[in-house]
């Protein structure tokens, strides 16, 4: 008897399991589905996610590169001005690819003149290599608050299908009608959220980076101007 009824709680269980696995089967969508169904705008949103990781991958690796400098570099920078040899220093500064020796390399190159036009040029010098850096920035802050407001778009014009759809089956009308609508639309709105939250924070992750670059750059300019007020 107990045997039975183990076996019999066994096939209620294997039972339960079968219909379960049907149900999910028949009622289960994809995320292509999801994406298919969206509508027009889902390509949209897709096509600015691809813009948006191009230009992360792209400025990340452009401001890696600018990081990269020889902690050695400005003592060596200091050997060559203390003994003269400026056009030793400007090599130097050529044969270094970064932000940093660009700058001092504009400020060797006007040694011998005021040290105000000395300074002008230097500062001049560092606005146009941050202007590099910060090179396809504003198209990513553009994504980040641009992509939910397509998603709010798509939503809303999901919506406004389903309730036509509904106003047009007239007494016909089905509850799934609507619900099926709904949630079809509101894929968008999740769709532009997702873009649009990837984009700030990779924004905000490379403003972060350049930040430290510019402080950088700014205390490289500070020991070079303090190195060509050194009493001779």
């Amino acid at each position: 008897m107990v045997q039975d009824g183990l076996a019999s709680q066994v096939e209620d269980l294997t039972a339960a399991g079968d219909a379960a696995s049907k149900l999910n089967s028949e009622t289960g969508i994809s995320l292509l589905d999801l994406f298919l169904q969206g509508g027009f705008t889902m390509w949209i949103l897709l096509g600015l996610s691809f813009i948006a990781a191009w230009i992360f991958v792209e400025r990340l690796f452009a401001i890696i590169r600018a990081s990269r400098i020889d902690h050695r570099f400005m003592e060596q920078i200091k050997q060559y001005v203390h003994n003269g040899q400026i056009n030793y220093a400007i090599d130097l500064c050529r044969m270094t690819n970064s932000p940093i020796a660009r700058l001092i390399e504009k400020g060797l190159e006007r040694v011998g003149r005021p040290l105000s036009d000395v300074q002008t040029a230097v500062e001049n010098m560092g606005n146009l290599e941050v202007g590099k850096l910060e090179r396809g920035l504003p198209m990513l802050a553009t994504v980040s608050g641009g992509a939910p407001m397509i998603g709010f778009l798509g939503t809303v014009i999901g919506m406004i299908l389903a309730f036509y759809n509904m106003a047009a089956a007239g007494s016909s009308i089905d509850i799934s009608m609507l619900s099926g609508g709904i949630y079809l639309a509101l894929v968008t709105t999740v769709g532009g959220l997702i873009v649009g939250i990837m984009a700030f924070f990779g924004y905000n992750y490379l403003v972060s980076r350049i930040e430290r670059i510019i402080y950088k750059m700014e205390a490289n300019t500070i020991e070079f101007m303090d190195l060509l007020n050194e009493p001779v």
